[in-house]
């Protein structure tokens, strides 16, 4: 996943975003170190104090735990990654609905297409 930013939000959110998607899809996994603030900081192309807010941010969210000395972790919470995987879920899906009924797609093409996609048959 590349570290792509938009204007007008936040970088330091918008890292959080990154991060969050990363352990939700398990490509940071429970219970896992982090590389450090300034590793992430040169990888995303980012003041060091950016990501330092950033990683305070999913501190404060439950989602990483520091560890004096050591570095920072994944929570080993998988409950409450679960609980987030469906909730991020259910806001990616209520968005994709809304748009595909904003361009005039009833309900029944839009499982049509859903179910069509990559190659999966109604």
């Amino acid at each position: 996943m590349s570290w792509k930013f938009e204007s007008g939000i936040p970088i330091y959110s918008q890292i959080m975003d990154i991060i969050k998607l990363r352990i939700l899809s398990g490509i940071y996994t429970p219970g896992g170190k982090l590389p450090g603030v300034r590793d992430l900081a040169l990888e995303a192309g980012v003041n060091p104090n950016t990501m330092q807010r950033a990683m305070a941010g999913l501190e404060n969210e439950g989602l990483v735990r520091s560890v004096r000395t050591s570095g920072r972790y994944i929570t080993d919470d998988e409950d409450l990654i679960n609980v987030l995987r469906m909730e991020l879920s259910r806001t990616k899906v209520e968005q994709f609905y809304h748009d595909m009924k904003a361009i005039g797609l009833t309900q029944e093409e839009v499982i049509s297409l859903v179910l069509s996609y990559g190659g999966m048959k109604k």
